[in-house]
């Protein structure tokens, strides 16, 4: 299996006054092409850091990040800029939607910043859209949908432009449980047929063990 995540003693801290707080510490992670791993730990363990900084959205971090062979320290703005549009997808708690643009256009828009056609990108977007059940609301803004067809259209969104790595960060968060279960079987089940590989960040025991593999963050460590 070929490693697209490779993560070598990864460390993150803090300054507040005198004292150093340590976010992450010696992390060290890999996920496979195709694998979907869980990153299960609680409140405040430090996985949305160590997602912020796979995404390549801030600095301030030590050790190796590699992501489709590619490694984050040799990259300049634009390099790690061409990263996260031609190989990473991201599906927040909250949808991030734009407000004034249907489901459609949200999931052509990045497509767009990746030079397709209008006509690829308005193909490509229908048919992730109804894959995820929403072929019938294809032109509805998001103020126009529920809670879980909002999250389904940012899913489509985050795989519009068919990258190597998927991360979510508490992607059913903000949804009650019935309907968390539903988004949350959509999610993978198009990441698999897709082909992607994601590292999907939780609290729940539950929705961690439908993925392929476990790895605890307990205080900055990986276990």
């Amino acid at each position: 299996m070929t490693n697209i995540l490779h993560v070598t003693g990864l460390q993150r801290s803090f300054v507040q006054g005198d004292v150093t707080i340590d976010v992450l510490r010696d992390v060290n992670l890999t996920v496979g092409s195709g694998e979907i791993v869980a990153l299960l730990g609680p409140s405040g363990s430090g996985k949305s850091t160590l997602l912020q900084a796979v995404g390549l959205l801030e600095g301030g971090f030590a050790g190796s990040i590699e992501i489709a062979g590619k490694e984050a320290a040799k990259l300049d703005a634009h390099g790690r800029t061409l990263v996260r549009r031609d190989q990473l997808g991201f599906v927040y708690q909250f949808h991030h939607l734009l407000p004034d643009f249907n489901a459609t256009e949200n999931v052509v828009l990045p497509q767009l910043i990746k030079d397709k056609t209008r006509a690829e990108a308005d193909a490509r977007a229908a048919a992730l859209l109804t894959a995820l059940g929403l072929g019938h609301r294809l032109t509805h803004r998001p103020s126009q949908l529920s809670g879980g067809e909002q999250q389904r259209v940012a899913v489509a969104r985050a795989l519009a432009n068919r990258p190597a790595l998927v991360l979510a960060d508490e992607p059913t968060g903000n949804l009650d449980e019935a309907t968390a279960d539903i988004v949350l079987a959509e999610f993978l089940r198009l990441v698999r047929d897709e082909g992607s590989a994601a590292l999907v960040a939780t609290h729940n025991e539950r929705i961690a063990a439908k993925m392929d593999r476990v790895v605890r963050l307990h205080e900055g460590r990986l276990a």
